[in-house]
């Protein structure tokens, strides 16, 4: 039994019926989830060290680091039956589609920083960390995985069952 499979076995009815109609959604959030951990490892490491002057770049630097595993991932496990491009094509779509998801994901630490002016010394210390992180790594993130799971399904992935898998046997 795959690991999938023993996942949605231990989710109870009726939300395993919803969990196996929208596998793809799943597997994306799935994706998602540890591809934030990344993201938010990524950018606080940088945040709190070489990079503590400059939280945007910082933030897309960890976008970029996150979004190569995202590719590996999604290509590969989430939307591993879709496809219908070559796959230099899809690379280049995927990276497209993440470059602008990076100007997605970093507006809302952007207005938070730079409209809002959540930072030292208008407020705390504490005070621009918690908006750093609520704006740029909940917001940002939230806003940006809606625009990904449209756009990868729309650009990068738009026809289904043309890679699917057929059991050695």
């Amino acid at each position: 039994m795959s690991v999938v499979e023993s996942a949605l076995a231990i989710i109870p009815q009726p939300y395993r019926d919803i969990a196996i109609k929208h596998r793809e959604l799943v597997k994306f959030a799935f994706v998602g989830g540890t591809t934030w951990v990344i993201d938010t490892v990524v950018f606080l490491l940088l945040k709190s060290t070489v990079l503590a002057e400059k939280p945007l770049t910082a933030k897309v630097i960890a976008v970029l680091v996150a979004t190569i595993v995202s590719y590996v991932l999604n290509r590969e496990w989430s939307f591993r039956t879709r496809g219908g491009r070559e796959r230099h094509h899809e690379a280049a779509l995927f990276f497209l589609v993440s470059g602008v998801g990076v100007a997605v994901y970093s507006a809302p630490l952007a207005i938070s920083r730079y409209v809002f002016h959540l930072s030292v010394p208008e407020v705390s210390l504490l005070t621009q960390e918690i908006a750093d992180f609520v704006s740029g790594q909940i917001i940002g993130v939230l806003i940006g995985m809606a625009f990904r799971w449209w756009a990868f399904r729309r650009f990068v992935f738009p026809d289904e069952d043309v890679r699917r898998r057929v059991p050695a046997g």
